[in-house]
């Protein structure tokens, strides 16, 4: 177990600490938590990592203090959730629990913790560098709406004051980050490796470019590149660091000033950011800012099955640390007996981070990789023979790539499935429908779930079944993985809503219903189908919610499910909510702002039908 306090490090023996992590989450052992993956991974590469969850920010400081500076970085996140969701709903009032602290307390963490914690390292640790990343650091890598201020803020590079952002998923960017920093590479050395962002101060991009709108993209000044000194990045006594093959052409954005006074430049800029964001060879951003500039490299490569395994490999506890002993933690019981298969999503949902997070390109794990660890979890004391949960931020995406590797590389869309799913997409389940056959076998296993969430328009169109897979797919989730209720999300009834949303027809829901019911006769079952709706998003207005709630097709089905749109970070749909413009069309859409409207939006669902 990783040490989080100096009795601890001392009872370990230890004479030095190589990285102190600072979450926002109370820490567990397990490989849903963020924290515990980097920190497992760093350990395997062989070196010393403490953990302080949760630190005091409020009193004297001690907790920053306690374990003295590390040998190589502090490393800060704000958790598994960006800490102003966290904190607050979408009518933005405070909430009165936190799953990811002992208890379910409330208030252990400060509003925008990852900017908070980075001060307070600077100021006592001025030498070390502050090293950022996670949910909340990843999706504010630049210019974005904050909803809680109601404002755009600059990336949050420039308040925190950290040193290096390593955004996404971080494995392997961070261990390349940590190697490099211990070798006493130079800052311009470090500016090359992949899937880091920084801000430098220095001239005005814009200002040196003449910057325009006939200007976007035009590659920097030379200068900026940094000294021609031939550095590749290449140790040539281990492993090759890779810089990304753009960084002398990258693409120049309108500045953060420029985007504050014109709605319509961060508009365009997200719109470039989120065509980058999902290609597989992406070039290096620059963003003005200030007296400097942000620049944000390209991501490594997609991890490959062989990487996948390895990083669940670890000898991870899947247990919360022992100074909670006796303590609950409820986001812990939520997936302790969860299963992932893979990281990423194709979907392209226009409210969702989850890409902008994990990338567009699913990587997923072996089958033996999963059952070596479904074999572990069944043989664990706690465990009481039902898998909560075998899935991803979408379940039916595990082993879904484009039959054409070469066409995916050239590829710029945002979704393998909006407006219409890719005609290079393989959407056969065979593969996982084996898997969880397999899984199903292992002794200890009573049953699997499937908690995430699962894409119908995978296995369906409004003609029917997509392949040989899809009718068995369907029924085996809901008669052996389902207890009984099968969630979905076709989230709005009205097309013109889903559009904004970039999810398929209504048609689609209402022919899974068809089929769905086909399945319960067939069967004698009585599974029920449960339907997710957003409230208010940009584009639905008062009677979008009225003709949801009083739809024909809804008619018989479980309805709680809905809740109001909240604009986060790094999204179309935030981009919308801030602008009233389209960033794929650039042309205006309506938006409910009102916070007494946007409530009676969501009233309208509860009236009986």
């Amino acid at each position: 177990m990783f040490p989080t306090s100096l009795k601890e490090v001392q009872a370990l023996g230890w004479d030095y600490i190589d990285v102190i992590f600072f979450t926002g989450d109370a820490f567990v052992d397990h490989p849903s938590f963020g924290t515990a993956c980097i920190s497992r991974w760093l350990q395997k590469a062989g070196y010393r990592v403490a953990v302080v969850p949760q630190p005091n920010w409020r009193d004297d400081l001690r907790d920053f203090r306690k374990l003295g500076a590390p040998r190589l970085y502090f490393a800060v996140n704000a958790g598994a959730m960006d800490s102003m969701v966290n904190h607050y709903t979408a009518a933005k009032r405070l909430r009165h629990d936190d799953a990811y602290t002992p208890e379910g307390r409330a208030g252990q963490r400060p509003d925008r913790a990852v900017t908070v914690y980075s001060k307070i390292l600077k100021q006592l640790w001025p030498d070390v560098p502050v090293v950022i990343g996670g949910v909340e650091a990843s999706l504010r890598r630049l210019t974005h709406y904050d909803y809680w201020d109601d404002r755009l803020m600059p990336s949050i590079l420039v308040d925190s004051g950290a040193d290096w952002l390593c955004y996404g998923m971080g494995e392997k960017p961070m261990l390349q980050l940590t190697k490099a920093i211990e070798k006493g590479w130079s800052r311009r050395q470090i500016e090359k490796l992949p899937q880091l962002a920084f801000f430098r101060s220095g001239r005005n991009v814009g200002a040196e470019t003449g910057r325009g709108s006939q200007n976007r993209g035009r590659p920097w000044p030379r200068e900026w590149e940094g000294p021609a000194d031939g550095v590749s990045g290449r140790d040539e006594q281990s492993e090759v660091l890779r810089a990304p093959a753009s960084v002398a052409d990258p693409f120049l954005l309108h500045s953060y000033e420029e985007c504050c006074k014109d709605k319509r430049a961060f508009t365009e800029n997200f719109h470039h950011i989120e065509i980058y964001a999902n290609m597989l060879h992406p070039p290096v951003l620059v963003e003005p800012v200030g007296g400097g500039y942000v620049q944000v490299n390209p991501t490594c490569e997609p991890s490959t099955t062989e990487e996948m395994d390895s990083f669940w490999d670890l000898p991870f506890t899947k247990l919360p640390h022992p100074r909670y002993k006796g303590k609950r933690i409820p986001a812990y019981d939520m997936i302790k007996d969860s299963i992932i298969t893979h990281r990423g999503c194709f979907g392209g949902c226009n409210f969702c981070t989850i890409a902008a997070h994990q990338g567009k390109f699913i990587q997923s794990r072996s089958e033996e990789s999963i059952l070596k660890e479904v074999r572990k979890l069944a043989a664990m004391p706690e465990f009481h023979g039902n898998i909560s949960d075998v899935g991803a931020p979408t379940a039916n995406m595990y082993g879904m790539t484009g039959m054409d590797p070469k066409r995916c590389e050239l590829c710029r869309r945002k979704s393998c499935l909006y407006p219409a799913p890719c005609v290079n997409l393989d959407r056969s389940h065979e593969r996982l429908l084996r898997l969880y056959e397999r899984i199903d076998s292992v002794k200890g296993v009573r049953h699997s779930y499937i908690g995430s969430g699962i894409r119908y328009d995978l296995f369906l169109d409004e003609k029917g079944f997509v392949d040989k897979t899809s009718c068995p797919y369907l029924e085996t989730v809901m008669l052996k993985h389902t207890s009984g209720r099968m969630k979905v999300a076709p989230e709005h009834t009205s097309d013109k809503v889903l559009g904004y949303m970039a999810k398929p027809s209504f048609r689609l829901f209402e022919r899974l219903r068809k089929e769905f019911d086909s399945i319960n006769r067939r069967n004698g079952t009585h599974v029920e189908l449960v339907p997710y709706f957003i409230s208010s998003h940009p584009g639905c207005t008062m009677k979008d919610m009225q003709d949801l709630a009083h739809h024909p097709a809804l008619k018989g089905i479980w309805m709680d499910q809905v809740q109001d749109f909240m604009p986060t970070p790094m999204t179309t749909s935030s981009v919308m909510f801030y602008s009233g413009i389209d960033p794929r069309t650039m042309k205006p859409v309506f938006v409910e702002r009102d916070p007494e409207r946007k409530r009676a939006q969501k009233s309208q669902f509860f009236k009986k039908r």
